[in-house]
């Protein structure tokens, strides 16, 4: 038996790309009880609805901000994967009060609704984007991982567990850069911010696997991250559009050239358990004992998409864009 056999599973962000895979991985590898999705999209919902026809999905309107209908979705919930979230860069730069709200509050809702509800695990998704953030999307997701570590704390002696995933850029996800240059192409021209940028990269399938090999793993307070490979933008557009023009236009306000997973400063907290590191809390109330399979990293250790070992060829990105 898996961890998810039997049990009441609550996505929130749930009609997203995230979403609807890790729905279709529960319903055709797993045998839980219920799915309940959670999302604003009554338009979503109805596509996500037609998708998938097994009764034991549950589709809540709803958003996380509302502290009373997150708690009122979560009753007798026993995981819950929190993936909602403003997610484009430009438009949290824009609308900030809102990218707040949704990424800090909608979590700090989350988190009470976990702890009232008596929720036995709880995983929030995250980014690379938290890491030494420089923008306000990064700023909110670190904030948000912040709140669900020290969640533990909160939950005192109940059986509430909180953890985060993170990860890079999922390819082919909504928003990604393949659909956008794969659009581009068709006029004979694609645009590129810098030559020099680099991105950590993960299939969806790949995300959702990680996540849910996490929730099996997390004892409560651990960031888990994935070994993933990086890839170079100019390698991605040789391999979508090899025959178009290109269009410099300059980094945009908040993007970074080389993205991190793990910074130096995290460093000391961190393991290496083979295929993902682990980011251990740093809290001495909270037992490590049981990742005591783990490696410690160097002190100096970071974890960068332009100093990684393991890169996708022409040949690797052309496959995930087939994929696409």
């Amino acid at each position: 038996m898996s961890i998810f056999d039997g049990k009441t599973i609550l996505i929130s962000g749930g009609t997203g790309s995230f979403g609807k895979k890790f729905t279709n991985i529960l319903l055709s590898e797993h045998n839980p009880k219920a799915v309940r999705i959670l999302s604003r999209g009554e338009l979503l919902q109805m596509e996500m609805r037609s998708q998938f026809t097994d009764s034991r999905i549950r589709f809540f309107i709803g958003d996380v901000r509302d502290e009373k209908r997150v708690s009122r979705a979560m009753h007798n919930a026993d995981i819950v994967v929190h993936a909602a979230a403003l997610k484009q860069v430009p438009a949290c730069e824009y609308n900030p009060f809102e990218a707040i709200l949704t990424n800090v509050i909608g979590s700090q809702n989350i988190i009470n609704a976990a702890i009232d509800n008596g929720v036995e695990k709880v995983m929030a998704i995250s980014t690379d984007k938290a890491v030494n953030p420089i923008n306000l999307y990064g700023a909110t997701k670190l904030c948000a991982e912040k709140l669900f570590i020290q969640g533990n704390a909160y939950s005192g002696d109940s059986d509430t567990s909180f953890s985060c995933t993170r990860y890079g850029n999922v390819v082919g996800s909504r928003g990604s850069v393949i659909p956008v240059f794969l659009e581009q192409a068709k006029n004979g021209k694609i645009t590129i911010t810098d030559s020099r940028m680099t991105r950590f990269w993960i299939t969806l399938d790949q995300g959702v696997r990680f996540v849910m090999k996490s929730l099996e793993e997390m004892h409560g307070g651990e960031v888990f991250i994935p070994k993933i490979p990086s890839m170079n933008i100019m390698d991605l557009a040789k391999a979508i559009a090899p025959d178009c023009a290109i269009d410099y236009i300059g980094i945009r306000p908040g993007e970074k050239i080389h993205e991190a997973l793990i910074s130096a400063d995290e460093a000391l907290q961190t393991i290496d358990v083979g295929d993902k590191y682990v980011i251990l809390p740093a809290h001495p109330w909270w037992s490590n004992s049981n990742w005591d399979k783990g490696r410690k990293v160097s002190d100096n250790f970071s974890y960068t998409s332009d100093q990684n070992d393991h890169w996708l060829s022409l040949y690797d990105l052309k496959g995930l864009i087939n994929e696409c």
